[in-house]
């Protein structure tokens, strides 16, 4: 009887053994789950480039009172052609700052770049009374661009560009002028598809109407 009650006492602490064993296994693997998660945000976050345009005040009059909270304007680009902006609203700064971030991350826009520094073409758009030019530039001229537009280009990843900002300096308004210029930006590839041709067409066109240019000119 004896020997079957230690037996019995005998399976219950290996049984426990057991137990324990298994939930510190879970338990690890729920920790390492965990920071292999957090490592996979932290690679996430140092893909995209983040620039904060403006932060601003805002209030809004209800029947009890006044409610205050702060507004974020975000760009956040992948600076390999990809970028967008948002903003949003929170209580306080860095809550706006995280959501207009995540909102941007969601909707960015693909831009055709030049060997992957400049723009194929120059063009210009408006937004309001905020009128913005950008041109394509040479190798080795760098950003030339300043406030909302220069972030806007280093979160997208353009090298050498030459920008000038006419009217109001709103950054609203800056930034959807630059947005509404980049968004019609297209490649020698794309325009031939659109327009049924081949890219060697276009160039011998391109040549040749190059060439009419020169006789008139002379």
């Amino acid at each position: 009887m004896s020997e079957i009650v230690e037996k019995d006492t005998e399976q219950e602490i290996v049984g426990e053994e057991t137990s324990a064993a298994k939930k510190d296994r879970h338990g690890g693997e729920g920790r390492r789950n965990t920071r292999e998660r957090r490592n996979d945000d932290k690679k996430e976050e140092s893909q995209f480039i983040e620039k904060l345009i403006s932060v601003r005040r805002v209030t809004k009059v209800v029947k009890g009172g006044k409610n205050m909270r702060f507004s974020a304007l975000m760009v956040v680009g992948d600076g390999k052609g990809k970028v967008a902006y948002a903003s949003a609203k929170a209580r306080e700064v860095p809550d706006a700052i995280k959501k207009a971030a995540l909102k941007a991350k969601s909707s960015l826009m693909k831009v055709p770049l030049k060997h992957g520094k400049t723009f194929h073409y120059d063009t210009k758009h408006a937004s309001c009374s905020s009128k913005v030019y950008i041109r394509s530039a040479k190798p080795g001229t760098g950003v030339i661009a300043g406030g909302a537009m220069r972030a806007i280009f280093e979160a997208l990843g353009a090298q050498d560009v030459v920008a000038k900002r006419l009217g109001t300096n709103n950054s609203y308004n800056v930034v959807r002028a630059t947005f509404n210029a980049l968004k019609v930006m297209e490649s020698p590839r794309q325009v031939a598809k659109r327009r049924g041709l081949q890219i060697t067409e276009m160039n011998e066109r391109k040549k040749a109407l190059s060439g009419r240019i020169e006789k008139n000119v002379k």
